[in-house]
Formats: C-alpha cells, structure tokens, sequence
C-alpha cells in the first residue's frame, strides 16, 4: 500500500511539472496522456529527471479509432531499473498531423517508429531512416488501418512465363457473397422442436 501511495504521490508531481491531459494509475501502473506536440521534451524529461529515470522504452505501438478525430493513438512503454517502476504515455494524432521522432532519446525507438509508419501511416519528424520496415517498397496504404481493404489493393505473386515476381491490381474471382449465420432451428417453432428431440 505504502509503494501505491508513493506512486500516486509521483503522478501527482508529474502533473505539476509536464502537460498533461489525463493520468491514471491502475493495479501499481501511472499512465498520462500528453500533447503530441511535447512528446519529445516529455520522454526526454522522463529520462534524465532524477526521481523518474525511465532509461529503458520497451515497446511503442499505435492502435487506430477511426470514430475519434485524432484516431491514431500512439502507446510509449517505458521502464525505470532504479525505481522498479513502469509508465505508459500515450499521445493521439490524426492522419495529417506527424510526431517527433525520439530516436534522438532512445536508439530503440527507430524501428518501432518505422513499424508504425509503415503500418498506420503516422510520419515521424526528424527520424534518420523512416521507411517501410514490413511491407514492401511499392506498397500502397497502411494495412493496420481500420479503414484498410482486407484484399489490399496489389497481389504480388510469381509469374511462370516472365519468370519473375510481378505485381498487379487485385481482381476477385467470385462476387461478394452474404453468407447467413443464423441457426437453423430457428426456423421451428417450439412444439416442432420438442417433436424432433422426442424422436
């Protein structure tokens, strides 16, 4: 109880110290919601800020709420070894709106920022290297995108006559069927289907 009060006591300073929108803290975990605007000067601050020392970004993500205005969320995980402690910043932007990279802060954050690009579409500023990481070059759109085709737009596939890999727009080879998930007793009325189980 004593290191949850302590906690809350150290969310309460950040409150005071950085922007923030939201804070919470669940089962022992602090999460704030900043501006995107500031998210390099916060996780910078994050990491050199003597009673927080988040040295160590263990994962960054993006999850995508296309009914929201700014329907990208992006997710930072960091982890202080001093402290024994752990915190989520997340930030949200919309699809125009880019992000500062923070490779410059953490080396590990480069190719999770490159995932996200790819992936989402989130353009990162003053990233060295931001390119597709797991699509390919030619790639077109960002397939974690809600909003994304599930047949995706190209089929890249080998061609026996041209011996080479080639690639061409999609085209489906049947029509859009509606498939019924509705259970077949449903059909039957109560007294038909005591009849049929007494059998």
């Amino acid at each position: 109880m004593k290191s949850l009060n302590l906690k809350n006591n150290f969310a309460q300073s950040l409150v005071n110290m950085i922007p923030v929108y939201n804070i919470t803290v669940y089962k022992g975990e602090i999460t704030i919601i900043v501006p995107h605007n500031s998210i390099y000067q916060i996780m910078q601050f994050l990491r050199d800020y003597t009673n927080a020392q988040f040295r160590v970004l263990t994962d960054i993500c993006a999850v995508d709420y296309p009914e929201r205005e700014s329907r990208f969320e992006i997710v930072y995980q960091l982890t202080s070894i001093k402290y024994n402690t752990r915190i989520r910043v997340k930030t949200s932007v919309d699809e125009v709106t880019s992000i500062n990279s923070i490779t410059s802060i953490f080396k590990s954050a480069d190719w999770w920022e490159r995932e996200i690009w790819d992936m989402h579409g989130v353009f990162f500023e003053n990233h060295p290297d931001l390119r597709r990481i797991l699509t390919d070059y030619g790639f077109e759109g960002h397939p974690m995108r809600k909003d994304f085709p599930l047949s995706g737009f190209n089929e890249v596939r080998y061609d026996e006559i041209k011996k080479k890999v080639v690639s061409e727009p999609i085209e489906l080879s049947q029509e859009f069927r509606h498939f019924d998930f509705s259970s077949p007793w449903d059909s039957y009325s109560n007294e038909e289907i005591l009849q049929l189980s007494n059998k």
